[in-house]
Order: structure tokens, then sequence, then C-alpha cells
């Protein structure tokens, strides 16, 4: 009998492998066959010829980038904004969980559900539908121009895609209107997951709303706060390039460009693909030491790792 279980739960568990089998091979092709890719960082490659031998050059494009000053300048002007565009990510890391508090507070049903809809959409859009969007409102021909000059507030059209001041925060304002709205859906989940008990009990002791929020909604959640900023620390060198791609111009292209946008551009502009791959190998190692270091301060913290 004992005999018969254990080929029952070995053939269970043989079906739910095979279940998530063909999502492993998904990640296997997509995830690491690429990292075939970083030979180029070793070699002096020039497109469209193989490689070859001949053209290995070792560790030489990992040195130029210390060894000459402009390379040198322009990745630490790259690495500026790139830490601040997601510092300020992580300094406001707390807004969606805000949001969401206070969206599970909208007790009109039909109205919640409408917020919460018109809040997700816009995850769904295109960075290039957004900067239409932002064509459209901040052009100087656009609405923003025409509102304020109609109201009288300025005489000229202001050139607010094209300059360069305040670029990191409006940049900021751009992320969140696009992924507020999707990241509270996490939150929303811990907060039906709450314990309906306890804020019975906190109603019937005479807590206000505020306080409810305050002692048992918010504490509730912020195991998973934590968790999704801890991640965040982790991927903090990796902003993505299609937001800051759109909105490139020659004029803000000093405050905006990131690191994944300047390898971009090195290797498709430059045609600089073993340089670009060499920083590319740089800041995944760099993030995958954040990982280890951020899951480490998570199990000191919170007793327990994300990973």
């Amino acid at each position: 009998m004992k005999k018969y279980f254990q080929n029952k739960r070995n053939r269970r568990g043989f079906r739910e492998f095979l279940y998530i089998l063909p999502f492993l091979v998904l990640v296997a092709i997509f995830s690491y066959y690429p990292l075939y890719g970083w030979v180029y960082a070793f070699f002096d490659y020039k497109p469209p010829f193989p490689l070859s031998m001949d053209q290995f050059a070792g560790l030489k494009w990992f040195k130029s980038m210390v060894d000459n000053p402009v390379k040198l300048m322009q990745i630490l002007k790259v690495l500026r904004n790139t830490f601040a565009m997601s510092g300020l990510s992580l300094l406001f890391s707390w807004f969606p969980m805000i949001f969401a508090v206070f969206l599970n507070e909208i007790k009109c049903v039909p109205f919640k559900k409408f917020v919460q809809t018109v809040t997700t959409l816009p995850n769904f859009i295109s960075w290039v539908l957004v900067y239409s969007i932002a064509y459209c409102l901040l052009n100087s021909t656009g609405v923003v121009n025409s509102i304020l000059m109609s109201l009288g507030i300025i005489e000229s059209p202001q050139l607010f895609l094209q300059s360069a001041d305040h670029v990191w925060f409006k940049m900021w304002v751009w992320l969140t209107w696009k992924n507020a709205g999707w990241s509270a859906i996490m939150y929303i989940a811990a907060i039906t997951g709450i314990d309906g008990e306890l804020t019975e009990a906190a109603r019937v002791d005479g807590a206000s709303r505020m306080q409810i929020i305050r002692h048992i909604t918010i504490p509730s959640i912020l195991p998973t706060y934590f968790v999704l900023v801890m991640l965040s620390l982790a991927n903090f060198l990796s902003n993505g390039m299609e937001q800051y791609f759109v909105f490139e111009n020659a004029f803000n292209k000093e405050s905006i460009q990131v690191l994944d946008l300047y390898v971009y551009n090195l290797a498709m502009g430059n045609g600089g693909y073993s340089l670009s791959t060499a920083i590319s190998i740089l800041k995944s190692v760099v993030s995958v030491l954040l990982l280890c270091g951020t899951n480490g301060i998570s199990k000191l913290v919170r007793g327990e790792g994300f990973i």
C-alpha cells in the first residue's frame, strides 16, 4: 500500500512537471539562450562578418570604459540619469499602495470598478501611444499651450517636450500615470486577504475608517510593499528603454539617456556592438549582486527571502 501511494505521488509530480515544462522551455529560449551573445564583448566585432579568433580582444572593451576619459564621462552621466530615474521611482514606491488603500475605501462598487479600470488601462498602452498623447497635449500648438495662451498666462508657446528642465520628474510622472493602476492590483489583492474579523472588531470598538486604515490595512499590506521595494532595488539599473527612447530628442538627450538606452544607441547608432555588450554584462552582474544583497537584507529584516 505504501508503495502504491508513493508511485501515485511520483506520477502526480511528473504530471505537474509537464504542466510547467513549456514555460521552462520558453524561459530557456528567451532568457538564457541569448546569453551566448555575451561572447561579442571579448571580440573586436565588425558586422556583418562572422566571429573569428583573429578578432579576439580579451578584456579590451572592459578596460576601455575606464581608460578612455570621454567614454568614462559618458557612462558616468548615463549612470547619473539611471540612478535619478530609479531613485525617483523608489522614493515614490508607496504611491500605488496608498492609491490601492483609498480605492478600496470607495463604497460605490460601479464607481470603484470604473476608477480601477481607467487607471489600469494605460498599462496596456504602448509608449509610442503615450508619446502621441503627450505630443497632442504639450506641443507648441497643443491643448495645454492653447489654454494657457487663451487665459493670458503665457505670451508664447512653451516647448515642454523639447525642454531639458525637470526631465527626470516629467518621466516619473508619465511612468506613474501608466503603471500606478496596474501596480495597485497586487495591493488590492493583499487587502482582500485581510481577515474581516479584524476590521469588524475595530468598528465595534469605535475605530474610524482612518484608524482602521492606519492600524489594520496598512500594516497588513506592508510585507507585500517591502517585497516589491526589494525587487525594485534588485532592478535598480534596469529602467527599460522604450519610454526614454520615444521621449528622447536633441534637447534633452543629456538628461534622459539611461543605461539601457545608452547601450541601444551605442550598438544601433554607432556600431559599438562589443562595447555595448560589455556594458550589458557589467549591468547584469551588478543586478545579480543587488538581487543577492536585497535578498540577504530581506532575510535579516523579515526573517525570509524572496528567492
